[in-house]
């Protein structure tokens, strides 16, 4: 089984280069982040032409979220049960038995701001949530663009700035992890500067300024049947890409 995570920026504009992805990559499930578009406006026809089945939970403009798969998506569940929030950033369901949650992270804008405030509460519901869903799910993938690089060798030696890689902020991932979760990519040997996210400015990408903040999360009982999980840089190259790449894993 095959497992993708993707921040489109934007899926109307990135579409092309998705459905060239698909055509290539054949990932069993997509989980797709920053759709950027309402459900009435996602791009379903052009999805199911491409061979998979899909979700959403989207909205104008902003944020967004969708699920894609080859098989059937079951027991979809849209936003934080009890969390009261009008940005769409989860979606989950069941796909071939395991419980996929696709999240779009909020990103903090700068530590102290009400923002970062935002982002933090986000995060402690996120956590009491997932406690939930792996009693429920216990074969479960926590996917997404989680705007949080956990490690130092996650973030360029040179970056400065504090969001993204904030004490809170890494301490909240580690509370992730302590649910019962493993972070799929360092499980294997990556190379040295290996990043999810380059910004569009200063030549980042050219210049491999960039940061992990994509991840693919596996439950204690899906981790043991890991197999592979690296970065896609390919569609970072083309023209007008979204500023993250995908990141996949493979499951035996």
């Amino acid at each position: 089984m095959k497992i993708a995570t993707w921040n489109v920026n934007s899926l109307k504009v990135r579409l092309p280069h998705l459905l060239d992805w698909l055509a290539t990559e054949s990932p069993d499930v997509v989980c797709l982040q920053e759709l950027k578009c309402e459900d009435k406006a996602f791009p379903l026809a052009e999805i199911e032409a491409a061979g998979y089945r899909a979700v959403s939970n989207g909205q104008k403009t902003y944020n967004g979220v969708a699920i894609l798969a080859k098989s059937a998506i079951e027991d979809v569940t849209r936003d934080i049960p009890g969390f009261a929030d009008e940005q769409k950033r989860i979606i989950a369901a069941t796909v071939d038995g395991v419980r996929v949650i696709c999240a779009y992270f909020v990103n903090g804008q700068a530590v102290g701001s009400e923002k970062f405030a935002y982002k933090m509460a986000w995060l402690e519901a996120l956590t009491g949530w997932l406690h939930e869903e792996l009693a429920r799910h216990p074969q479960l993938v926590l996917a997404g663009d989680f705007n949080i690089a956990p490690e130092p060798r996650d973030a360029h030696p040179d970056w400065k700035d504090e969001i993204h890689v904030s004490v809170p902020e890494r301490e909240a991932f580690t509370r992730l992890l302590q649910l019962g979760l493993t972070d799929a990519f360092r499980q294997f040997e990556q190379p040295e500067k290996s990043y999810s996210w380059w910004d569009y400015r200063m030549m980042a990408f050219r210049r491999n300024f960039g940061l992990r903040i994509d991840h693919l999360l596996v439950s204690t009982a899906l981790a043991p049947a890991l197999t592979a999980c690296w970065v896609d840089k390919a569609p970072r190259k083309l023209e007008r890409p979204s500023d993250h790449a995908p990141v996949l894993l493979t499951l035996a």
